[in-house]
Parts: C-alpha cells; sequence; structure tokens
C-alpha cells in the first residue's frame, strides 16, 4: 500500500498518572506539507496519551479514504490495532478495559480511512518521533491544561 499520509504521534504523562500531554506530526506523502499539533492535560496516563495522539491525528485528515501510514513508539496503540485486540474488546463492550472512551472515539475514525501502523522504539534519534516527545512533553507543562474528563471521573469511582 502506497501511503498518502503520515502521522507520528507520542504521549507523556508526569507521574503516569499526572500532567500529560500528546504531539502529533502530520506529513503529506511527496510533498513538503507538515503540520503539528499537540496538548495538555492536567492529570491524565501516558497510554492515554499515546492513543489520543493517534486518534487526533487522524480526526486532522479532512479527506475520506486516505491510505494512512501511522507511526508509533506505543506498543499498547500498536500491539492493540496489529494484533486485532481492539477488536474483540468491542465485541465484549470494552468490559474490563482501559480507555474505552478513547478506543471507541479511535475505532470510529479509524473506519474511515485505510491505516496501517508501525512500532518503532523511542528516544532512538527519529527525527520525527523525537519531535513529537519534544511537543507532548512541552504540552504536558503548560499553562491551563486541559481536563481528561473521562479519566478524571474514572479516577474519582476508585477513591
Amino acid at each position: 500500500m502506497s501511503h498518502q499520509v503520515h502521522i507520528y504521534t507520542d504521549g507523556a504523562a508526569k507521574g503516569n498518572p499526572g500532567n500529560g500531554g500528546y504531539g502529533v506530526v502530520m506529513e503529506l506523502v511527496g510533498t513538503t506539507y507538515k503540520k503539528e499539533f499537540y496538548e495538555g492535560f492536567r492529570y491524565t496516563t501516558n497510554n492515554r496519551m499515546e492513543l489520543l495522539a493517534v486518534i487526533v491525528g487522524l480526526e486532522k485528515i479532512t479527506k475520506p479514504n486516505m491510505k494512512v501510514l501511522v507511526i508509533s513508539d506505543s506498543k499498547y496503540v500498536v500491539d492493540a490495532v496489529e494484533k486485532k485486540w481492539v477488536f474483540g474488546w468491542e465485541k465484549k463492550g470494552f468490559k474490563d478495559k482501559k480507555n474505552p472512551d478513547l478506543w471507541m472515539r479511535f475505532l470510529k475514525i479509524y473506519r474511515q480511512h485505510q491505516v496501517d501502523f508501525k512500532w518503532i522504539k523511542g528516544h532512538n534519534n527519529h527525527p520525527q518521533n523525537e519531535r513529537c516527545d519534544e511537543l507532548a512533553v512541552m504540552a504536558s507543562g503548560l499553562p491551563n491544561l486541559s481536563v481528561d474528563t473521562f479519566y478524571e471521573k474514572e479516577e474519582q469511582k476508585l477513591l
């Protein structure tokens, strides 16, 4: 499959859970077009930010049915999709699975495109992955962080 869009993603959380953020670098293959996105949250987890980065990247694509390659250093995200675990979780209503809100959001946008995943080792001098990490860490330290409402509600239930 010849990909039309490359999406590089990373997530970070200080404390895990704690302040978190995601970073996304998107490139239109065969052009110099590149966009970056990031957002920080006051209380979240690394895995939520890794998954949210992928979701946001896919949601930024405006044309339907694009051929997309997502490059991530998150085994959690890449394995869940590539090994088809998430589809089994979906069939069981995400019972006893973490981050069901994000997985449902992911599946909705995932099905609008032709998406492949590639895992890469993090902190390994991959330029786009390093940039995503910088964006995620920077976003987690911004003032006026967003609220990860679903996660904070779930955490309150456990107290």
